[in-house]
């Protein structure tokens, strides 16, 4: 573990060194995402940042580096459990294989909405999905929003489960969203998020599912013209802290982080609204042809083998429950 922190470490210390100079605190957490400058995910930490400087008296800030320029999730989330990068952005997706707690949330349809969701991650269950982030060199902070997921493609309009037969479609590195897809008779193609656009334009892949903000800002609309609003997924992202950054902070310094990351939460909720309703409108401007009335029914019950491969564990099956109780 040592030697593989040997060696990334050159690599990204490189990269930070071209990045803006650090803020004018005592210390200053560099933190990561995949998303663009305004992004509510990267808008959300920089708040976080200003509650912190606030709250710390300029001993802590936080900045983030944007538009992957510390790299892709899988890559970057390596870095963070090596102390390499400080915080992380990522959603829950790229922890999958590693954090079994972690696929509940990322079960297709486990969540009846948006609201739904809130009222899971915000309680108890959402604590306990937090904290299994600690045997992995990580400190979970609080959950952000990414919204409900949708199949978007280049060669048709997709109204019915027959119609992704035989479709490449991009998903995340985890094994569950590649069992999903394949259940869905479509075959799953996992890939870093940046490649993505080429793929489609090139026809490595025929499309990918992402939620309205990221076909925005990622101009993917510009080369998958077909939006169907499926929702297969409504996974939470994940805002974590190296450990190897926690235990270098002192009881007081972790307790205002923890603070600051869930009350960037609620603003970070209002940024994605907003956001979210921009995006779709501009979508529809751009002219893609979106299929918004789909049943739903033969997607769900498509994903029982998936629930029954993932969901094996009695403290899992305990979770999915619990999540399905809750109003």
């Amino acid at each position: 573990m040592k030697r593989l922190a040997a060696l990334l470490a050159p690599a990204a210390l490189a990269t930070l060194a071209l990045a803006p100079a650090a803020l004018a605190c005592d210390r200053t957490l560099r933190s990561s995402d995949t998303h663009p400058e305004g992004y509510p995910t990267v808008a959300a930490v920089q708040y976080m940042g200003k509650l912190l400087e606030e709250r710390t008296g300029g001993a802590l800030c936080i900045e983030v580096f944007h538009s992957a320029q510390l790299g892709e999730e899988k890559d970057t989330i390596e870095q963070t459990q090596f102390g390499v990068i400080d915080m992380n952005r990522v959603s829950l997706g790229p922890f999958n294989n590693m954090i079994p707690e972690t696929q509940v949330p990322s079960l297709p349809y486990i969540f009846r909405s948006v609201e739904h969701m809130h009222h899971v991650m915000d309680g108890p269950i959402g604590d306990e999905i937090l904290a299994a982030f600690a045997d992995h060199d990580l400190i979970g902070l609080a959950f952000y929003d990414a919204g409900a997921r949708s199949f978007y493609n280049s060669q048709h309009p997709i109204q019915a489960m027959s119609d992704l037969k035989g479709m490449k479609f991009r998903v995340m590195q985890s094994d569950l969203f590649v069992d999903m897809v394949d259940a869905l008779g479509a075959n799953a193609t996992p890939m870093p998020y940046g490649e993505v656009y080429s793929s489609i334009q090139t026809g490595v892949i025929d499309g990918a599912e992402n939620n309205w903000p990221s076909y925005d800002s990622s101009g993917h609309f510009e080369v998958a013209r077909h939006y169907t609003l499926d929702q297969h997924l409504i996974v939470p992202e994940v805002l974590v802290i190296s450990k190897k950054t926690w235990d270098g902070l002192s009881a007081e310094e972790q307790e205002a982080v923890r603070a600051a990351a869930k009350d960037s939460v609620p603003h970070m909720r209002e940024l994605w609204a907003a956001r979210e309703a921009e995006s779709e409108a501009k979508m529809r401007e751009a002219g893609v042809e979106i299929v918004t009335e789909i049943d739903k029914t033969p997607f769900i019950e498509a994903m029982v083998p998936v629930y029954e491969k993932y969901v094996t564990s009695d403290k899992l099956k305990d979770m999915v429950t619990r999540i399905q109780a809750t109003e």
